[in-house]
């Protein structure tokens, strides 16, 4: 990879022999549902070259719930970790990532989910679980507002928000890290788009929120960790 750098300006925290930081965020709540990773059942298209012809944008969804399992398999195949390299050095997972330093966190804005509470919730990556972070007034209301008023986000069934934990990368790649995980949350989202595909679901990326607003509805500090894309997802 070519930096506009000379080689010999910058050392990374990696180079520097500096504690990597935690793979993932830990739980910070006792209210965690464990998820299946039986998924099977619901695979309504497997044949790849069908789905890659019929993946589009969907702004419209329909009045119907998401089953838990469904929201499992599209929070699997985006950010699941399907092994662990080394001592804790890296996550494989069903996307790419650059170093495998996987850099995102994902929470849910959810309000039709079979089985779960309306609220906010944060994917546990590594136990491929759920958290409940907390409850919100007028939750439909309050995530189309932070979406730039973009209402149609709030008659989805749920909204895949991805964060961004930098130093989990710039640990590794200092000063070239934030272009790489732009790639790399690409890689993410178009896994939403094929995944929903597969299942009988939708989803549109959004890049257009108000970033003040959807930080403080995930209770992030803006700083160490930060709101980079979002989804809504619902039944089509």
């Amino acid at each position: 990879m070519k930096s506009t750098f000379a080689e010999d300006s910058y050392e990374t925290d990696q180079e520097k022999q500096v504690a990597q930081p935690p793979l993932t965020k830990a739980a910070s709540s006792d209210r965690i549902i464990l998820l299946t990773r039986e998924f099977a059942a619901i695979m309504k298209e497997t044949n790849y070259l069908t789905l890659l012809q019929e993946r589009k944008s969907h702004r419209i969804y329909q009045d119907d719930s998401l089953a838990l399992e469904q929201l499992s398999f599209l929070l699997w195949s985006t950010q699941g970790v399907k092994s662990i390299r080394g001592n804790n050095y890296a996550t494989i997972r069903p996307v790419p990532s650059a170093g495998a330093r996987h850099a995102f966190e994902t929470y849910l804005a959810v309000f039709k989910v079979e089985g779960l509470e309306n609220g906010i919730y944060h994917y546990l990556p590594l136990e491929h679980a759920i958290e409940f972070v907390s409850a919100v007034e007028k939750l439909e209301e309050t995530v189309s507002d932070s979406l730039c008023e973009q209402h149609w986000a709030g008659k989805a069934a749920a909204v895949f928000f991805y964060s961004a934990v930098p130093y989990r990368s710039e640990w590794r790649y200092g000063i070239e890290a934030h272009k790489l995980m732009l790639l790399d949350v690409g890689h993410v989202v178009q896994n939403l788009y094929l995944s929903c595909q597969a299942i009988g679901c939708g989803t549109c990326a959004i890049a257009a929120f108000d970033q003040a607003k959807v930080d403080g509805l995930l209770e992030l500090d803006g700083d160490h960790e930060y709101v980079i894309y979002a989804a809504p997802v619902g039944l089509v």
